[in-house]
């Protein structure tokens, strides 16, 4: 043991702002809430506020984590913010939101207009559908998990993910039909 300039113990190393381990893996699931955020958000701004909404809520309920995948937690607990938000809109509706979306990052050499139907064909999507479609799609994570998460039977995950992909997949081969006149 070392001691202070007071001449009280203290560890070595030891640095009271230092994250601990539990907001250092907090951290590191950033990026992923973020893209999951803004993809239920549709928004930028909107879905910055979802993440801060639940990185907070997230840290003030640690105690309540079990020690068990805490990107699975952090997840449900982004999910079902979204859902009583969502709730509470459909209740007290406000201005609609900005058109600008992004939920697609645009490369430098992506196609703008292919990551702008993408974007739309993700805005024709229902909530439910989108969600699963992230989360299993983008964000990895297996058909049980989804269920658990957002508290619906495995069935469901699968036919909302079977829908969203059709959906998609339908959406984005109909927006990029160009009608052409036949010569004579």
């Amino acid at each position: 043991m070392s001691h202070g300039r007071d001449g009280s113990e203290a560890d070595a190393g030891a640095d009271a702002s230092a994250p601990d381990a539990f907001e250092e893996n907090v951290l590191t699931l950033m990026p992923a809430l973020r893209r999951y955020s803004r993809s239920l958000a549709r928004s930028d701004s909107d879905g910055e506020d979802l993440l801060q909404d639940c990185v907070e809520k997230v840290l003030a309920r640690r105690q309540q984590w079990r020690g068990v995948n805490l990107r699975a937690w952090a997840f449900t607990i982004m999910t079902n913010l979204y859902r009583n938000h969502h709730r509470h809109r459909a209740l007290h509706p406000e201005v609609e939101y900005e058109e600008a979306l992004a939920l697609v990052a645009e490369d430098q050499d992506a196609d703008p207009l292919q990551s702008r139907r993408l974007e739309r064909a993700l805005d024709r999507l229902s909530a439910e559908n989108r969600s699963v479609l992230m989360l299993v799609v983008i964000e990895g994570y297996r058909y049980q998990d989804v269920a658990e998460m957002m508290a619906i039977p495995i069935g469901t995950v699968m036919s909302r993910l079977s829908r969203a992909r059709r959906q998609l997949a339908e959406a984005m081969k109909a927006d990029n039909v160009i009608a052409l006149r036949r010569p004579k």
